[in-house]
């Protein structure tokens, strides 16, 4: 099996505000595959966790190919502590919302031979942190322009 490790965050400014997500995929010797980074609209920051990850799931099935993803261990960390505990089965799921995003991510594993969670500290997920403030910063510049 080939090892992947992604890093992912998501960010609010207002919790509900204009959020964002960041996406770093790593291969097992530690080298940055991919970074990913977009604004995603006014959500909170539990929503913007999950879809960070529901993006990275997409994304690497684009990036390594569906058939090709079977091949893969995939290692998901994340600083937020929540996500982790909903994703891994230590706390349920009580918000509507979430839940709606907790099933797409459980649907979307499906394609995957296996994915694991991770959560880390802060200081470990700076990279994924950087892209998703880098978006909301990108766009919050953009919208002074007009």
């Amino acid at each position: 099996m080939i090892n992947i490790i992604v890093y992912t965050d998501g960010a609010s400014r207002g919790n509900p505000g204009p959020a964002s997500i960041g996406v770093a995929v790593y291969n097992d010797k530690g080298s940055v595959l991919k970074e990913y980074f977009e604004t995603i609209g006014v959500t909170t920051n539990n929503d913007a966790e999950y879809q960070a990850v529901i993006f990275a799931l997409k994304k690497m099935k684009i990036l390594f190919g569906k058939k090709n993803i079977k091949n893969y261990d995939i290692l998901i960390k994340s600083d937020s502590q929540l996500l982790v505990s909903q994703l891994t089965g230590k706390y349920k799921v009580k918000d509507s919302n979430i839940q709606k995003l907790f099933i797409e991510i459980w649907n979307l594993k499906i394609d995957y031979h296996k994915i694991d969670f991770k959560h880390i500290p802060r200081e470990e997920n700076k990279l994924a942190d950087s892209l998703a403030n880098q978006a909301l910063d990108r766009d919050s510049s953009n919208s002074k322009l007009l």
